[in-house]
């Protein structure tokens, strides 16, 4: 087949702030027609689109991969396989791999490992910082001039000289900078939000102010630097508040937070979920995060940061791990959980479904908008532009398994759950990614 027409589906472009039904042409990986009733020609294969989704590819801010180091948790090939299965037509791996992204030689490894997987374009970010013999820079401009999307550790820098040193070096490289704000010694050994749940599960408690004092600490320091930051993980009330703040005094600053801390709040490690219809098993060793789920009043801080704009992007911060590895105690166990193939459907059907966000903000906060933090500009969907475009069925069930999970990992919460909505299909680099339903 040249070319595929799908009938009266439902296409959301988040930058033409359309969401309208029509059908669309699409031949040789390049939109062809998008209106009412297209007459297709013989070799154009036809699928009714009543019911589904049209949107732009999904982009993800920030994941992990296992590979290299701990290919048992997740190659290079299976995260790929994983984003394309949730939407994702773009993905930004973090650099904490075995060896870590801080040389021009591990750029080209993990590039030339992700050639073999088309179907979703790779970004890696840098790493600032590395460790001889006590924490220092990277070598930025060698790493600048590889393929590298911009900078990030992944983790806090403890170490607010460095971080200004940081930020004075990486202004004129021109990269974007991703920044997680959180103060070490304050989260102590704390393991969940520190409030009335904390106390009640007999948990060590995280304090809101061990990430809004770090985040302040970058606040001012991009204040004086004038340096372009993204801040990541953001999870708290008061956080949303300074980024409000920030862009009010025109600070180049954007900022993120993760699917799971708007979908969940600190009720969840108990076990106790008023607001959604999902089970939650009592302190599941898998919503140990870092940073940890907010209260109720953080969760509801970040709903409304992403629908006002304040948040201006959700990512999946996909962190894969053995069961072996998740298997033990809430608070032995290591902070991270799987969800390239769950954000989109458990977000639509959280708050699309209930008209708390429009199709169009999430959608929205899932591609186009990543994608602008990440310094690229985002197309419309329009005749004569590339179809980078994900196929989604909000209708349709399936369970959560071992074998229905393109991750090698199964560290969710939504283990052995049925959830509604799936992805059918993605549109990249002139391929046609058919999934299985």
């Amino acid at each position: 087949m040249s070319g595929e027409l799908l009938k009266n589906v439902r296409i959301i472009d988040p930058e033409s702030a359309a969401d309208t039904v029509t059908d669309i042409l699409i031949q040789d990986g390049v939109i062809n027609a998008i209106q009412p009733d297209i007459s297709p020609s013989s070799d154009v294969e036809i699928q009714d689109g009543t019911g589904l989704i049209l949107g732009p590819g999904l982009v993800d801010l920030y994941s992990h991969t296992g590979e290299p180091g701990f290919e048992e948790r997740e190659t290079i090939s299976s995260l790929l396989e994983a984003a394309t299965a949730g939407g994702f037509t773009r993905l930004a791996i973090l650099p904490d791999s075995i060896p870590p992204v801080d040389n021009p030689a591990t750029v080209n490894l993990i590039h030339r490992l992700a050639e073999n997987t088309p179907n979703c374009q790779v970004y890696l970010w840098g790493a600032l910082t590395q460790e001889i013999a006590g924490k220092q820079m990277t070598q930025l401009a060698e790493l600048a001039a590889t393929e590298i999307i911009g900078f990030s550790d992944g983790k806090p820098i403890q170490d607010l000289m460095l971080l200004r040193r940081l930020l004075e070096y990486l202004k004129p490289l021109n990269k974007p900078v991703a920044l997680y704000g959180c103060d070490r010694q304050l989260a102590s050994n704390g393991v969940m939000r520190e409030g009335n749940e904390s106390i009640l599960s007999g948990l060590p408690g995280i304090p809101a102010y061990a990430e809004t004092t770090a985040i302040s600490a970058i606040i001012e320091m991009v204040a004086a630097t004038q340096t372009p930051v993204h801040l990541m993980r953001v999870s708290t009330a008061r956080s949303v508040e300074l980024i409000q703040q920030a862009k009010a005094r025109n600070l180049p600053i954007t900022a993120s937070t993760t699917w799971l801390h708007l979908l969940l709040n600190t009720q969840a490690i108990s076990g106790k979920n008023p607001l959604l219809p999902f089970q939650i098993i009592p302190y599941d060793p898998n919503l140990h995060l870092d940073p940890p789920l907010g209260n109720l009043e953080d969760q509801m801080a970040l709903i409304q940061g992403v629908k006002s704009g304040v948040i201006d992007a959700i990512a999946i911060d996909h962190t894969p791990y053995t069961y072996e590895e998740k298997t033990v105690a809430f608070a032995d166990a290591p902070t991270g959980t799987i969800g390239l193939e769950l954000a989109l459907p458990l977000l639509w059907e959280t708050f699309v479904n209930s008209g708390q966000w429009s199709a169009l903000e999430l959608w929205e906060a899932l591609s186009t908008k990543p994608l602008k933090c990440l310094g690229k500009n985002p197309s419309k969907i329009a005749v004569g532009q590339p179809a980078e475009l994900t196929l989604f069925s909000p209708q349709t069930s399936w369970k959560v398994e071992a074998s229905t999970l393109k991750s090698l990992s199964v560290n969710t919460p939504w283990l052995r759950q049925e959830i509604t909505g799936r992805v059918l299909k993605t549109y990249t680099n002139n391929i046609s990614n058919y999934l299985a339903v």
